[in-house]
């Protein structure tokens, strides 16, 4: 699994009833683009995750990341 800043990385809902869990990527603290990566969900709660086998990378656009991002 290999990001950037400002990817999206999709957490699958593991049962039924559990929607998929959308989180903005603001910084990479692996080496090359691997985890962990420190993440900001919707709320603005920030927080260190290593993703699991049921996660996703959505790769920014070039014209979706700018400056401050």
């Amino acid at each position: 699994m290999h990001a950037t800043k400002g990817d999206r990385l999709v957490v699958h809902g593991r049962t039924v009833g559990h929607r998929d869990h959308v989180v903005e990527i603001i910084e990479v603290l692996g080496t090359n683009g691997d985890p962990p990566y420190r993440i900001r969900d919707a709320e603005g709660h920030e927080t260190i995750m290593s993703p699991g086998p049921d996660s996703v990378v959505q790769h920014a656009k070039a014209s979706d990341v700018g400056p401050g991002r």
